[in-house]
């Protein structure tokens, strides 16, 4: 699956994004043996950092729950998860809205340690310009983890091949040291991430959060005119804060420089 820039809102906002998916709507993806994904999730697994639970959490439910998803989309797939699946995956519970169960290998600098537990509010405290998000947070909680299903999207920039960005895993990979515009465009690479709700069968109040990760060079991300364009206007109105916590500060004029070229 590409990323479709009509995703990127202009301008930049910090938003929940939220979308209904309906009954029959796809949720997995199988994850391709000997993939570089699947190598840098199977490092994780090996080390035993993949799977985190809060005393006493029962993950089987969410794990059924995940493989019946699984047949449901023709998706012959067993334990473990991290390996059958491009998603990484969490548990979020209405009640204290919490996420008392992680199952993620490819985080995208942050630790997944760092969030068990924490109500939704705390979880995403650091975020940017997260006001709207934070008013918003226990309506949303109890939408997702109320039977529907949802999707929503994010994305950046990065300099990072990477899938795996766990923090204290591996260190930031930093920009490229180049002036050119094009050179630089050529190290980087489009980061997004779709995230997915379903409920858990007879579990009320707790749903599977799907988070997949895809990674492209920009140069090929970045396909059209209206695709330079949408970016360009999307960069250009982040605030100080959000290019901040997303650490583009230092690469946005060079990437508005690169899609200025692009959409010429």
């Amino acid at each position: 699956m590409s990323f479709a820039f009509d995703r990127i809102a202009v301008p930049f906002r910090m938003q929940p994004g939220l979308q209904r998916l309906g009954a029959d709507a796809r949720h997995l993806t199988p994850l391709a043996p000997g993939s570089p994904l699947w190598q840098e999730k199977k490092r994780v697994l090996d080390a035993g950092a993949s799977r985190l639970a809060v005393p006493g959490f029962d993950p089987q439910p969410a794990i059924a729950a995940i493989l019946a998803q699984a047949r449901a989309e023709g998706i012959a797939a067993s334990e473990p998860i991290e390996l059958a699946f491009e998603e990484d995956f969490a548990v979020l519970e209405a009640q204290g809205a919490t996420l008392p169960w992680l199952c993620v290998s490819v985080p995208s600098h942050w630790a997944p340690e760092d969030k068990l537990g924490l109500p939704f509010p705390a979880v995403h405290t650091p975020v940017a310009d997260n006001q709207a998000l934070l008013a918003a947070a226990a309506q949303l909680v109890r939408l997702v983890t109320g039977g529907e299903r949802f999707e929503r999207f994010v994305w950046t920039v990065t300099p990072g091949a990477r899938y795996d960005q766990h923090p204290r895993r591996h260190a930031r990979t930093p920009w490229p040291d180049t002036a050119d515009p094009q050179s630089f465009a050529a190290q980087c690479f489009l980061r997004s991430e779709r995230q997915t709700f379903f409920p858990i069968p007879g579990v009320p109040g707790q749903a599977v959060f799907t988070i997949r990760v895809m990674l492209q060079p920009l140069a090929d991300a970045v396909r059209t005119r209206e695709d330079a364009l949408r970016l360009q206007a999307s960069l250009a109105s982040m605030s100080d804060a959000v290019l901040a916590y997303k650490s583009l500060a230092p690469a946005r004029d060079r990437l508005l420089a690169w899609l200025a070229l692009r959409s010429a």
